[in-house]
């Protein structure tokens, strides 16, 4: 059975209530990956996982959370696979705005994004940049698509420690966009670079300029 739930009533409260789920099975990713408990135990959790699943199946929407304006007048899409709150895979990704129009966020990787042993998989740092880039170029009024998206690796990432992330609009020509950004440790030291082009398709010309 699928239900369109977009108009349900207490929206907030139920928004809320997804993304301490969202939460909680981010936590149980992790210890997925992480348990060494005995196999009996381990198929117990996965008949107990399945009979949830079950539950969560019974009433459902008929696509992923949808991009909305949140109560304070701001865009916000709670599904996204970086930020969405309420979407387990995401980290959720929280991105700040400075007054000079640049981006930072404050971020830790989880052990299920390892992909080197003892790493970060690239691909997941790669799909951060490509994120937080983008919604640089949104707070400069340049909000586009991905053209391109170049990443420099400069040192393995470590999962678990806690980092920065940060970018800024470097340029716009017409409807492309440049934007240039890097997730560091604490003390400066870079570890990704990234350099993205982006383009705001024509029917988006004027509709997303910032506040």
């Amino acid at each position: 059975m699928t239900i369109d739930l977009a108009s349900a009533g207490n929206a907030e409260a139920r928004q809320a209530a997804l993304a301490a789920l969202g939460q909680q099975t981010r936590e149980l990713i992790d210890a997925v990956v992480l348990t060494e408990v005995p196999e009996d135990e381990i198929t117990s959790v996965t008949a107990e996982l399945a009979a949830l699943t079950g539950r969560l199946r019974a009433l459902r929407r008929t696509s992923p959370q949808p991009f909305e304006i949140g109560p304070d007048g701001t865009p916000r899409h709670v599904g996204n696979a970086v930020a969405g709150p309420v979407n387990p895979h995401a980290l959720p990704l929280i991105i700040e705005s400075t007054p000079e129009r640049t981006v930072r966020a404050e971020l830790a990787f989880r052990p299920s994004h390892e992909g080197p042993p003892g790493w970060v998989h690239g691909g997941v740092t790669a799909m951060i940049m490509d994120h937080l880039l983008g919604h640089a170029a949104a707070v400069a009024g340049s909000a586009g698509m991905t053209g391109t998206l170049s990443v420099r690796y400069r040192r393995p990432v470590p999962y678990g420690e806690p980092l920065l992330a940060t970018a800024e609009h470097t340029r716009s020509e017409g409807r492309k966009s440049w934007v240039d950004g890097r997730i560091a440790l604490p003390d400066g030291t870079v570890l990704v670079e990234a350099t993205g082009l982006f383009i705001t398709p024509s029917d988006w010309v004027g509709r997303f300029d910032p506040a």
